[in-house]
């Protein structure tokens, strides 16, 4: 399987001189807490791999978006993948955007083998990896002597943003949280656009007007908060009421998060399956690029289940050909209490043989404003969760 990646480079003997050389350039934690998080190496494609892995994203961007718009407003539709009923009447009421732009900040999840490319998920609503992918992943492959394909990144959030003109980029714990708060700082960075960056936790609504820490309203806001935490946070019913209201526009839209349920997949796979809604290009698509999903347990074996709304391997567990547990995560938090379960057919990632050692490699792509437009590297378990590192992608 590593044959498709070559990597590149050896680590420096200096390597507290590079970290600080990323942290200038806005990737902050390539070292965090003890952990090496950053590879200092990077891994190569050839160009064909990577023109299929556009090919792909595009398609099913396309696919995606079709299945959002045959959801919306069947309220039985969203209760299948596990959307919190405090977010049906903002989803009703709320306006779907026009073209492929339901979700303009995302990223999909390939495993790329010789077997071909396959989606593992979509994550729509509040993807990390920004910063690596547009900051320290070109400064890396030119460091490798390799073509970095994310040069395109920062002009398309500039495109994304100007179309949603936010006045206000929120997290939580903004100001501490590293990872956070540096990839909000590069969005807006790249946006080109003056604003206020503030903290989740110090807003305030009353009556469906969202006020900042120092009490001034905030109307349209980039939030890198998963909306599905509304159903669960304080507050989080009174965030929905001022979308649902039309006092503050949310960005990433509302409806992102109908495509960041692990759920849509399988929506796409029922409809492909039962010859539905799709035309016969699409489900080409649809047959080579996409794991036969389902909301139930039909597998025998060499599967995987996950919450519909799981983060960073969080509630993965993978099953071996006779339908045993055979590893599940240990590290992220497990939401499977909270949202339903989803069921999918198994495609391990390939492995490379690293500097830290022999690692599965996670391949992402970025779509932004509706593009394809930049790969994101994780290397890790067979389950890419917080303990994964980062390595450059980059074509050869």
């Amino acid at each position: 399987m590593s044959g498709l990646f070559e990597i590149v480079g050896r680590p420096s003997p200096d390597r507290a001189a590079r970290v600080e050389e990323l942290r200038r350039l806005g990737f902050t934690w390539a070292d965090y807490e003890d952990e090496r998080y950053w590879i200092d190496q990077a891994a190569a494609m050839d160009e064909a791999v990577h023109a299929e892995l556009e090919e792909a994203s595009r398609r099913l961007w396309s696919v995606f978006d079709k299945a959002v718009r045959y959801v919306h407003r069947r309220r039985e539709l969203y209760e299948l993948i596990g959307i919190p009923p405090v977010l049906w009447n903002m989803l009703d009421q709320a306006p779907v955007a026009e073209g492929p732009v339901i979700s303009r900040y995302a990223r999909f999840d390939f495993a790329v083998t010789n077997e071909g490319i396959k989606l593992l998920e979509l994550n729509a609503d509040t993807p990390t990896g920004y910063v690596e992918a547009s900051i320290a992943t070109p400064w890396m492959c030119e460091q490798a002597g390799i073509r970095s394909m994310n040069g395109s990144m920062p002009e398309q959030v500039r495109s994304a943003w100007e179309a949603e003109k936010p006045d206000t980029a929120a997290c939580i714990a903004y100001g501490e949280h590293a990872e956070d708060s540096g990839t909000v700082e590069a969005l807006v960075k790249h946006s080109g656009r003056d604003m206020r960056l503030v903290d989740c936790l110090e807003l305030t609504i009353d009556d469906g007007l969202v006020k900042d820490g120092s009490g001034a309203p905030i109307h349209r806001m980039f939030a890198l908060y998963p909306k599905e935490w509304m159903s669960v946070d304080d507050g989080g019913e009174a965030l929905a009421y001022a979308v649902e209201s039309g006092q503050l526009k949310l960005f990433n839209p509302p409806h992102a998060i109908l495509l960041q349920s692990k759920g849509m997949m399988a929506v796409v796979w029922g409809l492909h399956e039962l010859g539905m809604l799709y035309d016969e290009e699409e489900r080409e698509a649809i047959g080579r690029y996409m794991l036969p999903t389902y909301n139930k347990p039909v597998f025998s074996g060499d599967y995987v289940s996950k919450s519909m709304f799981g983060r960073e391997g969080g509630s993965v567990r993978m099953y071996g050909r006779e339908g045993e547990l055979e590893l599940q995560d240990e590290e992220g938090y497990d939401t499977s209490g909270l949202f339903p379960v989803v069921y999918q057919k198994r495609a391990d990632l390939p492995r490379v043989t690293t500097a830290e050692g022999e690692l599965h490699l996670l391949t992402g792509m970025f779509v932004i404003d509706g593009v394809p437009c930049g790969m994101l590297g994780r290397a890790g378990g067979l389950i890419t969760g917080n303990a994964s590192h980062f390595i450059a992608l980059g074509v050869k």
